[in-house]
C-alpha cells in the first residue's frame, strides 16, 4: 500500500464522494458539536478531537480504510491525522482548509463562521 500525503484538498474529497468504485473511507469531522451544530457536511462522522482518545474504538476495523479528517481550517484535522496514523490508521489524511474551504469551493449551502 503507498503512504497517502497527509493532506488532501477538498477538490479531491469530493470526488471521493462522487466515486462509484465501492472503496470504503470515512470523513471524520473531529470539530466541536456546537461548530458541527452551525455547519457540517452530510456523511461527515462527527467524533470531536477533545473525545477521540475516548472514542477511538468506534474506529475499530476501519484501519486499513481512507480516513479523511476535517475540521474548521485544517489544523486541528492534520493533528488527528498525526495521531491517527500513530495509532495504526495509515491512510489518515487531513483536509486542507476544512470546512470552511469546503464551504467556499464546494458547497455554499454549508454556512460559514
Amino acid at each position: 500500500m503507498n503512504e497517502l500525503p497527509w493532506e488532501i484538498s477538498c477538490q479531491e474529497v469530493q470526488r471521493l464522494r462522487d466515486a462509484a468504485d465501492g472503496q470504503p473511507w470515512l470523513l471524520l469531522d473531529c470539530r466541536e458539536p456546537d461548530e458541527h451544530a452551525v455547519a457540517a457536511v452530510e456523511g461527515a462522522e462527527l467524533i470531536p478531537m477533545s473525545e477521540l482518545a475516548d472514542r477511538a474504538g468506534e474506529l475499530t476495523g476501519r484501519e486499513d480504510q481512507r480516513v479523511v479528517v476535517m475540521c474548521h481550517g485544517g489544523v486541528r484535522s492534520l493533528r488527528v491525522a498525526h495521531w491517527l496514523r500513530a495509532q495504526g490508521f495509515p491512510q489518515a489524511q487531513s483536509m486542507v482548509g476544512g470546512i470552511d474551504a469546503w464551504s467556499q469551493e464546494i458547497d455554499p449551502s454549508v454556512p460559514r463562521y
